[in-house]
């Protein structure tokens, strides 16, 4: 394998006759590495919009609820659920929450379409935790005081309304509705903002107000019944088993979903927009693989007579053909191996100094996140080269069929 691997440098070789074939050569690199880079950003800019909605989610939502088959959708023995959870050595917490929409006005304002999360107050919340390390102002003090019963708001909400902590609001509840001469007229019911709460997520502090449990079950009506209970689990991708145990475990009318299944929609379009996007930009390598055929046609044409002088020496077909192949593997292995290291370096440079903005408004996150996963990267790169092989399959073997007497005829 040495003569094939000296002629295939040799011909990579700048030689004052063949400057071209060597500019062609560079432009092959480039167009491969180009194609790499693009590749590695686009995935990795994808895996990071997952990553980042994922650890949000994660952040704020139950990993697992428990909840009620029915019309009801309320859940009046819900303490055996909860014992049935915390006996689970996989599960880290477990509680009742209260989940309905409702309407909020303040300051005369026009009403707003809110969702009321009733949270228990108690140190085991995992949900009552998570909000205090979101906290972004005010405090979290849901019990009553002042004669009012206490509420927190998202951020956003809170903005929209000109609210701050101290203020008042009124949380309109269609589900307590009451029968009058007049027709039904729903519940108003004051309360005093404690606190705003930012979760890094819009819908979520754009829409979501949270009251104590007791508070939520008395505003609505529900007595002692809640909506569900909610889990936390140590492993979150362990979920879906968990779920599926627990709900063996306590049988009709319990039901549990996991958070991948509750937001199996979102998850869904970001990988399909990932693999479609991927297909697309991986048609730039392509493309540059036809530069290595190009290039490679080139060198065939302007090595024809030393083709011909090696097989009149006895150099077979197939070595040849090698010599070919491995000049188009060093095209496309140095291209794949530049474009990796480059998108991988713009990679850490955005993470790390945040040079891409982007509205939080709408993409959740304030800097593009590019997170290239370490298995989409190998994919990427082992496909790089694959395609660059492949481009050398059609002037190698066009260079292994030259005669010994055509080719030194040739000139």
């Amino acid at each position: 394998m040495r003569i094939e691997w000296f002629l295939a440098r040799r011909y990579l070789t700048t030689r004052s006759q063949s400057r071209f074939l060597n500019l062609s050569t560079a432009i092959a690199i480039g167009g491969v590495g180009l194609g790499v880079t693009a590749l590695v950003l686009v995935v990795g800019v994808m895996s990071g919009m997952q990553r980042e909605i994922q650890d949000k989610i994660l952040g704020t939502y139950p990993h697992v609820m428990i909840m009620a088959y029915g019309a009801e959708f309320v859940l009046q023995d819900w303490r055996p659920a909860v014992e049935a959870a915390r006996r689970d050595p996989e599960v880290s917490s477990a509680g009742p929450f209260v989940y309905s929409q409702s309407l909020v006005t303040a300051k005369g304002h026009y009403a707003q379409g809110v969702v009321v999360r009733g949270v228990a107050t108690d140190s085991g919340s995992a949900m009552w935790q998570a909000l205090q390390r979101r906290l972004k102002a005010g405090t979290l003090e849901l019990g009553g005081s002042d004669g009012l019963p206490a509420i927190a708001l998202g951020y956003r909400l809170g903005e929209r309304l000109l609210v701050y902590p101290g203020d008042t609001v009124t949380l309109v509840s269609p589900a307590t509705a009451k029968l009058t001469p007049l027709g039904y007229v729903p519940e108003f019911r004051r309360f005093r903002v404690a606190g705003l709460v930012n979760t890094g997520m819009y819908e979520y502090d754009d829409q979501f107000v949270y009251l104590g449990l007791a508070d939520a079950q008395k505003f609505l009506g529900l007595g002692d019944a809640v909506t569900g209970v909610e889990v936390r689990v140590n492993d979150p991708w362990k979920a879906g088993e968990i779920a599926q145990r627990l709900a063996a475990t306590l049988g009709y009318p319990y039901r549990a979903v996991d958070w991948k299944e509750m937001n199996q929609t979102l998850f869904s379009a970001l990988k399909l927009e990932k693999l479609v996007l991927g297909a697309i930009v991986l048609l730039i390598v392509v493309v540059a693989a036809f530069n290595i055929v190009s290039t490679l046609a080139m060198v065939v044409t302007d090595k024809t007579k030393e083709i011909g002088i090696l097989r009149s020496i006895g150099m077979t077909a197939r070595r040849v053909l090698h010599v070919f192949v491995m000049q188009g593997l060093v095209v496309g292995v140095t291209g794949t191996a530049l474009g990796g290291a480059l998108g991988l370096g713009l990679a850490w440079a955005q993470n790390r100094y945040g040079i891409v903005r982007i509205s939080p408004d709408v993409y959740l996150v304030d800097r593009l996140p590019v997170t290239p996963d370490p298995w989409d990267v190998a994919v990427i790169l082992a496909a790089s080269v694959l395609i660059s092989l492949g481009a050398t399959i059609y002037p190698s073997r066009q260079a292994a069929r030259l005669t010994p007497v055509e080719a030194i005829r040739h000139e």
